[in-house]
């Protein structure tokens, strides 16, 4: 599927009532450039012989064109599986966040991965070039890239599609959601979910989520929820699907922290003691 002039798309489908359950709406995997100068990819999927396949079927289809450089936007395994195998096909380097890039290197090795730099220009064809932007939240090697001559921001995890995200660090992911809207991108594309247009309202809407998430659980200490799981029932839809549950909790956790962090809420550690019988 082509989605700009330079943006094409192959789209994976996953089962939803297992870990796809994360992922509403599936997996984009990118080829950008020009089919008939060179291309990047941006990020590689799970580790499943058939996504690897499907992505090299994918690349059959567009001609073979040459490869410059694998685009990495964080270490999470459903983005990197099949690196090797599609470093292999594809003879190029695997660029990403340089605290990434030992794992990686370990993974593929020597001479196989180039760390980036912040906010460095990546060739991808065509005359066109991303612009890697550093967005931790998500996790601390997230990286964004963005596509000015589409004026399109390719936001792995950060953004979805369908779906709000999981975050790690709650402070660094709203600075990494102002870094994105100063963008103020057109399209968004995903690396879980359909494609965003008008991205920027969209990276606004989830400034707006972020900020009422927090109201809610602050509400929720206040009416009296003492732990993550209170907060979350508390929080949450009361039809929340099982297996989202611990995402919910990691949400709730990475506001707590957040608000610890900034004074506004105390932690009282548990205490033990020895039952006499």
């Amino acid at each position: 599927m082509q989605i700009t002039e330079h943006i094409y798309s192959t789209h994976i489908l996953e089962d939803q009532s297992t870990f796809g359950a994360m992922h509403p709406g599936g997996t984009q995997i990118y080829f950008v450039g020009d089919p008939k100068d060179h291309m990047v990819l941006v990020d590689s999927g799970e580790p499943y012989r058939h996504w690897t396949r499907q992505i090299l079927d994918y690349y059959e289809e567009l001609g073979r064109p040459k490869m410059s450089a694998i685009l990495v936007t964080h270490g999470h395994g459903d983005h990197i599986g099949g690196l090797d195998r599609l470093q292999e096909v594809f003879n190029c380097p695997v660029r990403c966040h340089p605290k990434l890039a030992p794992a990686l290197e370990q993974r593929l090795g020597e001479g196989c991965v180039v760390k980036l730099r912040s906010r460095e220009l990546v060739p991808a064809g065509g005359g066109i070039t991303l612009r890697a932007l550093f967005t931790p939240g998500h996790e601390d090697d997230h990286v964004c890239y963005y596509l000015r001559a589409d004026n399109v921001l390719f936001s792995g995890d950060n953004i979805l599609g369908n779906s709000s995200s999981s975050v790690r660090n709650l402070k660094q992911y709203m600075a990494s959601l102002e870094t994105m809207a100063k963008q103020r991108p057109a399209i968004i594309c995903p690396g879980h979910g359909q494609t965003i247009h008008n991205g920027e309202a969209r990276i606004r809407w989830y400034l707006h989520h972020r900020q009422e998430r927090e109201d809610q659980v602050l509400s929720a200490l206040a009416g009296g929820a003492e732990t993550v799981d209170d907060a979350v029932t508390a929080v949450y839809h009361r039809n929340l699907r099982k297996n989202l549950r611990a995402a919910a909790a990691r949400n709730v956790n990475t506001h707590l922290a957040k608000l610890q962090k900034e004074g506004r809420i105390t932690e009282s550690p548990a205490t033990y003691t020895i039952n006499h019988q």
